[in-house]
């Protein structure tokens, strides 16, 4: 439990900053564009990126806190036990779709996005760094639902 708490504070962090620093970015885009007149050329895609990493690692985030949306109105009509049951298969699928999609699809993308040698236009940053928070997230979440199955 000591690790799940220490991982939910390190990613409850990272979030924070990765928005502050969102936030200033997109800031600083408007001051550019309206009251220098020149725009800035990387906080477009700056913004983007970062945008791209708060959803992919907010999820993770939110699936290890158990906030996720879920519809509940099928589980509150079974017994305590079955509902047991049901909360097992769900998080199981949950596990083979991040270990399907998301760990192994996304390790394949970063994979050949390193290959290729592929930046990005503006910041000139490796796509595969971009991507790379696919497969993280993936990990995360599985570690979620594993430490989820073993508490019950």
């Amino acid at each position: 439990m000591q690790l799940r708490k220490t991982i939910d504070r390190i990613l409850a962090n990272f979030l924070v900053i990765i928005m502050a620093v969102m936030v200033l970015n997109v800031l600083w885009q408007v001051a550019s564009r309206f009251l220098l007149g020149s725009p800035s050329s990387f906080t477009d895609e700056l913004a983007r990126y970062l945008m791209i990493w708060i959803g992919i690692l907010g999820a993770a985030y939110v699936s290890g806190r158990n906030m996720h949306v879920a519809i509940d109105v099928l589980p509150n009509r079974l017994s305590k036990t079955t509902q047991k049951h049901l909360k097992l298969i769900v998080r199981i699928l949950i596990i083979l779709f991040c270990l399907g999609a998301m760990v192994i699809g996304g390790a394949r993308l970063v994979y050949i996005t390193h290959i290729l040698d592929q930046n990005s236009p503006a910041l000139q940053v490796p796509l595969s760094v971009v991507y790379l928070v696919i497969p993280i997230s993936g990990l995360l979440i599985i570690y979620y639902k594993i430490s989820d199955i073993l508490k019950n």
